[in-house]
């Protein structure tokens, strides 16, 4: 249903994705990336998408980017992606398999999902520990640095039943500073197209190391890069023409919906980002990442040495 709903719009826009227009605009964007900087102390520069501000004011941009989009957030992901994050969704967790004996707790797990959000991941990790594992005991804390964002996921939760349970959790926090989770408290770490939005990712998985126990999992799914140049260009023509358009014309926003596909492109490549996980500490299986549909998901995975 979900991707049947993404193709009538996409239609529509059919025509303003193959533009010239839109690549010259790209190409024009793509300038940007050389003035971007890596974060740092006070008085460092970063980015926000192609532009370059103070790394001081990057937090409260991106908090009125998923202040304005909140209430829509579901509904762009699935045009942006024609349905297709709830299959990387699924299989992201499928692949974590929640619930499992194998867990540094027993038989139940601790699991702790960043940016969390509207509840997507939290929901199905639960579903899975539940319904596939018979688990009744793990929980999930869901972490938002946006009140807006996390208050979306708490309203969706007493849809589910889980509410009130004490198996579901909500609390606003910064990855970069989880001063609220205790060290070697955590089974499982998940963020799911969060992490690119964050000021220091460095610090944000030098977090993540701290709080998880010895054994637990680091786990990321994100937008990453297309590995065909033939396809990427398509994809490029689909980001930078039709989803800021979308944004416009399904949530008024279309400056959000440029931030969102500018993040994208200033993402680590998938080797970078496995690098950064670890050099933080963390032991990567097999080659680190997981491409999805092409390159434009990975599942990034590390374990905390035991």
């Amino acid at each position: 249903m979900a991707s049947q709903l993404a193709l009538r719009p996409s239609r529509r826009i059919a025509t303003l994705i193959t533009s010239s227009r839109t690549l010259r605009a790209f190409s024009s964007s793509t300038k940007c990336l050389q003035q971007s900087q890596t974060t740092g102390q006070d008085g460092r520069t970063t980015h926000f998408g192609f532009e370059t501000v103070p790394e001081a004011e990057k937090e409260a941009r991106v908090g009125k980017v998923f202040s304005s989009v909140a209430s829509s957030y579901d509904t762009m992901n699935d045009l942006m992606s024609l349905g297709i994050h709830r299959l990387w969704k699924d299989h992201f967790v499928r692949s974590l398999n929640p619930g499992t004996r194998s867990s540094t707790s027993g038989n139940s797990w601790n699991i702790l999902d960043i940016a969390g959000g509207t509840g997507d991941i939290a929901f199905r990790m639960l579903d899975h520990a539940t319904n596939i594992n018979g688990d009744l005991h793990s929980k999930v804390l869901v972490s938002d640095i946006n009140p807006d964002m996390l208050a979306e996921g708490q309203k969706r939760s007493l849809q589910t039943p889980y509410a009130n349970t004490g198996r579901l959790d909500f609390k606003v926090g910064n990855a970069e500073k989880l001063d609220f989770v205790e060290s070697n408290s955590i089974d499982l770490y998940t963020v799911a197209f969060g992490i690119r939005n964050f000021t220091d990712k460095d610090a944000a998985i030098r977090e993540a190391f701290r709080v998880l126990k010895p054994g637990g999992v680091f786990a990321v799914l994100e937008f990453s890069h297309v590995n065909s140049s033939l396809f990427n260009a398509f994809y490029k023509r689909w980001n930078f023409g039709a989803i800021p358009l979308i944004g416009q014309v399904v949530a008024g926003d279309r400056d959000s919906y440029q931030y969102l596909v500018e993040s994208i492109e200033k993402f680590p490549t998938q080797e970078e980002f496995s690098s950064m996980i670890q050099r933080t500490g963390f032991v990567v299986p097999g080659k680190g990442y997981e491409n999805l549909t092409g390159g434009i998901a990975s599942i990034h995975k590390g374990i905390k040495p035991a």
